[in-house]
């Protein structure tokens, strides 16, 4: 059985159907109503920090909060474009798709530490289980990528052989 698709990138996909929904949805929620989107369960601890350690007012709660909102919704993006380039198998064997998956993951791995040192500081244990355990996911695909042996960035030499091999001396270079 012949597949051209890698662990990597199998496992951005299994990423990228956990937080496509989970994320848009809170963004969402955050973008449609701020304050209340923001004391949300996924966000609470980034709330509780802000109010009790760095004492924002509404204005700056609300401008926080979408930026919260702008910050996930990146990572979405950035995974839809990671699935949109995994549909298409010449830029899925050339790892085209990596880049994508990268930044997602990037940026999801920053947002996610950050809530959790938050959720840390003000004691919220289930928030702090959210955010670890997707920093963790995030982390986790970090080092398959990173482990994972680099593709061959010529996909048509993988599979068609040179025809130079083939030719008797003389006769590979028809210039000469």
């Amino acid at each position: 059985m012949k597949t051209d698709w890698r662990i990597s990138t199998f496992n951005g996909a299994l990423l990228a159907a956990y937080f496509i929904p989970a994320w848009t949805i809170v963004a969402f929620k955050i973008i449609i109503s701020p304050v209340h989107g923001l004391y949300d369960r996924p966000n609470i601890s980034v709330a509780l920090f802000m109010s009790d350690y760095l004492q924002f007012a509404a204005l700056s709660t609300v401008r926080f909060a979408w930026l919260l909102a702008l910050g996930k919704i990146t990572v979405v993006a950035f995974f839809a474009v990671f699935l949109v380039f995994t549909t298409r198998a010449t830029i899925r064997r050339s790892g085209g798709c990596d880049e994508a998956l990268a930044m997602a993951l990037g940026i999801g791995g920053f947002i996610s530490f950050a809530s959790m040192v938050m959720a840390s500081r003000v004691g919220e244990l289930a928030a702090m289980r959210l955010h670890a355990a997707e920093l963790l996911l995030m982390l986790g695909a970090i080092i398959v990528m990173a482990v994972e042996p680099p593709v061959l960035r010529d996909a048509a030499a993988r599979s068609t052989p040179r025809a130079e091999a083939d030719m008797p001396y003389g006769l590979s270079n028809p210039n000469s």
